[in-house]
């Protein structure tokens, strides 16, 4: 078991006697005893195989740990957006609040009897849970010796909205399963203008498809863009939960949204038809999401930058303005040239969701992103891929309130990236994974880029012998984040190096196990020169790719003449 905020595994581990049960009664050990004794706790998850038995399972664990009350989303659903939203917002009928949720996925992983299943804790305000719990989390699984659970409990039926009492071993129990989209859409509608939405969707210039990729996101497409906003049913894609994804990857990118990039005109098959003009897809647990327009796709680093540099004009909710903003550290700084241009607070975090989430329990940020297809505000504790859609739509609306009406052209998509790019400038960005190399020589190739770094002469001379034309190195670090709000430190986060031009080199590492380890390189060329932000992003990359792979000699160190997946 990693330890890390989230335990993913195979089914056929998880069905083993006794896993499931020591994780969640792992987790209730660590936790207060009034976030367990008297709570209300949510259980739900995006659907996935194995789902329903889980709920079942981690019902009858909570009923004997003396918790009060579970809600569950109905047929088990609840994407993990909407699990920290119904933390925050919802309030039951006798007042109840939620404490925390266990939320059932393994993110964008594929799902069935033969594929993963995951589970992880949110605590009371929404987010995962931080170290501090993850770490008794994990002491604990190695010391469990007995769990106490109430095997006599009937099952509940998930199917059916409504409450079921029960006298449990340590008092009243209740169960209540509840409209799993209810508490989220209500919390959407607060944020952003659907009349002005509905107005873009209604338009016959207008055209836009979602697709689901089959999974949670599907439960919440049908009520916000069909009935909420108008959208025609047809504009929904692989909008039926299933519990495999339909035997699909639920990866919203451009290898495994087939269907989708096929439509918005990006893949070499002819969709026969004029492409939509918007085109969204999400994640299995719908918290990651990828925005295209007509044959045109936007970068997960320039959506979070776009949506920042138009939130206060587009969205009710920032209409006063954005305390900050943040991105993780292998994201593209295309969100640093807009924090500096609007005199926003910034911040650079590592990976992990939790460095922003104590950004906005401190009102220090209230948009963020991560280049893995995350985009969030603080109007949760979790990144939120039907959020990021609703934004994308609202910029598009704002964009477009005086061409609805009449022979004006349509503000598309690509139009707005490509004015952004004139505005701000464009970061050209790649990433490369090296997957399954040798753990030693990964570690080794590390070893050597930090090396180098003691000397940065000696690198820029490397750097000009390889190609003349790319920019002097200015600075080089393993990345080391000290936060803010709780002053915990964390350090070997990743290695970069920083050129005068404000183009970026950064290698991390990941999974280095006995299976071997990946490498992850991210290339980021800016270009500032607004004759010059319509290139090829490889083409533009080009130089700074051939630095990257011959300074830290990743074919000599990983035997490896090119990555197993470019992004």
């Amino acid at each position: 078991m990693a330890r890390n905020l989230e335990l993913l595994d195979s089914v056929k581990v998880f069905k083993q006697p006794n896993y499931l049960e020591n994780f969640v009664q792992a987790t209730f050990n660590a936790l207060t005893p009034e976030k367990v004794k008297g709570a209300t706790l949510v259980v739900s998850g995006d659907g996935r195989y194995y789902s329903e038995e889980a709920i079942q399972i981690i019902i009858k664990l909570a009923a004997a740990n003396g918790v009060r009350r579970v809600w569950v989303g109905q047929n088990s659903l609840l994407s993990t957006p909407a699990v920290s939203a119904v933390i925050r917002e919802r309030v039951g009928n006798d007042g109840s609040k939620a404490t925390g949720a266990f939320i059932l996925t393994a993110s964008h992983n594929p799902g069935g009897p033969t594929e993963d299943f995951g589970i992880k804790y949110n605590m009371e305000n929404g987010g995962p849970a931080p170290e501090s719990i993850t770490d008794k989390i994990y002491e604990n699984t190695k010391t469990i010796k007995e769990y106490p659970i109430a095997e006599d409990l009937p099952s509940v039926d998930i199917s059916a909205i409504g409450t079921t009492s029960f006298e449990g071993p340590e008092g009243k129990f209740d169960v209540e399963v509840f409209d799993s989209a209810d508490d989220y859409v209500k919390l959407m509608k607060s944020i952003f203008d659907f009349e002005s939405i509905k107005k873009l969707l209604s338009s016959p210039k207008f055209t836009f498809c979602y697709d689901a990729l089959h999974g949670v996101a599907g439960a919440y497409a049908h009520r916000i863009f069909v009935e909420e906003l108008g959208a025609q049913e047809s504009s929904l894609l692989n909008c039926t939960p299933k519990k495999d994804f339909g035997g699909g990857h639920p990866d919203p990118n451009l290898t495994y949204a087939k269907e989708l990039v096929a439509r918005m005109g990006l893949s070499k098959i002819d969709p026969g038809v004029e492409p939509p003009e918007f085109g969204a897809a999400a994640d299995g647990d719908a918290d990651r999401n990828m925005i295209l327009g007509k044959r045109f796709f936007v970068t997960p680093s320039d959506s979070v930058a776009i949506i920042a540099a138009n939130a206060v004009g587009a969205i009710p909710y920032f209409s006063s303005g954005l305390k900050g903003v943040a991105r993780s550290m292998p994201t593209s700084a295309a969100l640093d040239v807009v924090a500096k241009n609007l005199n926003l607070k910034f911040f650079e975090v590592p990976t992990g969701w939790k460095f922003f989430g104590n950004l906005m329990d401190a009102g220090m940020c209230s948009v963020c992103g991560e280049e893995s297809f995350g985009t969030g505000s603080d109007h949760i504790r979790e990144k939120d891929g039907i959020w990021a859609v609703l934004a994308w739509l609202s910029i598009l609306a704002h964009k477009n309130k005086e061409t609805l009406d009449g022979n004006a052209k349509l503000v598309t998509v690509e139009d707005i990236v490509r004015q952004h790019w004139a505005t701000y400038g464009r970061h050209y960005y790649t990433r490369y994974d090296y997957e399954n190399v040798d753990a030693a020589a990964a570690k080794e190739l590390m070893a050597l880029l930090v090396k180098l770094q003691s000397s940065l002469p000696e690198v820029n001379k490397i750097v000009k012998e390889i190609h003349p034309n790319v920019a002097n190195v200015a600075s080089a670090d393993e990345f080391e984040y000290k936060d803010p709000v709780d002053g915990s430190v964390s350090k070997h986060q990743g290695i970069r190096y920083l050129f005068e031009d404000g183009s970026r080199l950064v290698f991390r590492l990941s999974g280095t196990g006995s299976e071997g380890a990946t490498i992850r390189l991210y290339i980021e060329q800016y270009e500032k020169d607004a004759s010059k932000t319509g290139r090829d992003s490889q083409d533009a990359l080009a130089p700074l790719v051939d630095v990257a792979l011959k300074l830290s000699k990743m074919q000599e160190f990983t035997g490896r003449s090119s990555p197993t997946v470019i992004t």
